[in-house]
C-alpha cells in the first residue's frame, strides 16, 4: 500500500471533512492525488483549510449532499477545475434512530434513507459522465457491517446500507463496459471520537466502566480489535489505484471479521 501511486488522480469524496473520509483524504493527498472535497459542516471545512494539509491539490466546498440541487452546485465548482475525473467516493452516512421498529416514525426513517442511499444516487449520477471522459475509474460506496449482517434495533440503518450493497452491484454490472469498476466497503467498529461518546454513554447508562464497555465493542470482531479510519482510507487509495483494475462488484468487510453487532 505505501507503494501505491495516485498522483494527478483526481477523486471526488461527499462528507470527507471529518472522519472517515478526511482520513481517507489525507492519504489520497499524501499519495500524490487531486481531492475534491465537500461537507455541509462549515466548523469542520474552516479547520481543514487552516490544516497544512490545505494546498493546491485539496478543493473543499460546503455541500448538503441530501439536496440535490446543492450537490449540482457542487459538481458545477468541480467541471470548472476539470473535465473528468478517477473516483467517486460515496462516504456521507447518518446513524438513523435507535429502536423497535413498532416504535420509529417515518420521517426518521426517510431521513436515514435520504442522506444513506438517495444522496449516493445524486453524486453517482453526476460523477458517471466525468469517469466516461476519463474513460474509467473507481467509485467506491461506503456501505457498513449492518449491511451483509443486519444491526438490532436500528432497523433504518441497516436497510439503507443494505441497499448501498444493491446499488454496489448493480452500478458494477451497468458500468463495467465502461471500464468504470464499483465495489463497496463495510467498516467495522471505527475507533475515533464518535465512539468515545457511544462508550461513554452506554457505560453510563448501564452503569458499567468504560473500559468493559470498550472490551464488548471490540469483541464484535473475531479478531478483537478497533477499525481505524485510517484503514478505511488505505482500502480506498488502493481501489481507486491502477492495481485494483479488475476488481470490481465486490462487497469488501475492514472489519476484523465482524462476528456480530449489538
Amino acid at each position: 500500500m505505501a507503494l501505491l501511486n495516485l498522483k494527478n488522480k483526481k477523486i471526488v469524496i461527499s462528507a470527507g471533512a471529518s472522519g472517515i473520509g478526511w482520513a481517507t483524504a489525507k492519504i489520497c493527498l499524501s499519495k500524490g492525488a487531486k481531492v475534491y472535497l465537500c461537507d455541509n459542516n462549515i466548523k469542520n471545512i474552516n479547520k481543514i483549510k487552516k490544516n497544512p494539509l490545505n494546498n493546491k491539490r485539496l478543493f473543499i466546498h460546503e455541500c448538503d449532499a441530501s439536496d440535490e440541487y446543492d450537490v449540482e452546485k457542487f459538481f458545477d465548482k468541480i467541471i470548472k477545475k476539470t473535465r473528468k475525473i478517477d473516483a467517486l467516493i460515496n462516504n456521507v452516512g447518518v446513524a438513523g434512530p435507535t429502536g423497535n421498529i413498532e416504535k420509529l416514525n417515518s420521517e426518521d426513517w426517510e431521513k436515514t434513507l435520504k442522506v444513506n442511499v438517495i444522496s449516493h444516487f445524486y453524486f453517482t449520477k453526476l460523477a458517471i459522465p466525468m469517469l466516461k471522459k476519463n474513460r474509467g475509474g473507481s467509485i467506491i460506496n461506503v456501505s457498513s457491517g449492518a449491511g451483509i449482517m443486519g444491526f438490532p434495533l436500528r432497523s433504518p440503518y441497516a436497510a439503507s446500507k443494505w441497499a448501498v450493497v444493491g446499488l454496489t452491484k448493480t452500478l458494477a454490472m451497468e458500468l463495467g463496459k465502461f471500464k468504470i469498476r464499483v465495489n463497496a466497503i463495510c467498516p467495522g467498529t471505527i475507533k475515533g471520537n464518535r465512539m468515545v461518546r457511544v462508550i461513554k454513554d452506554k457505560a453510563n447508562f448501564l452503569k458499567m466502566s468504560e473500559k468493559k464497555i470498550e472490551k464488548e465493542f471490540i469483541s464484535m470482531a473475531s479478531m478483537n480489535c478497533w477499525i481505524y479510519e485510517e484503514d478505511i482510507g488505505k482500502f480506498c487509495s488502493f481501489l481507486i489505484s491502477d492495481e485494483a483494475e479488475r476488481i470490481s462488484g465486490q462487497v469488501i468487510g475492514i472489519d476484523g471479521n465482524a462476528i456480530r453487532l449489538d
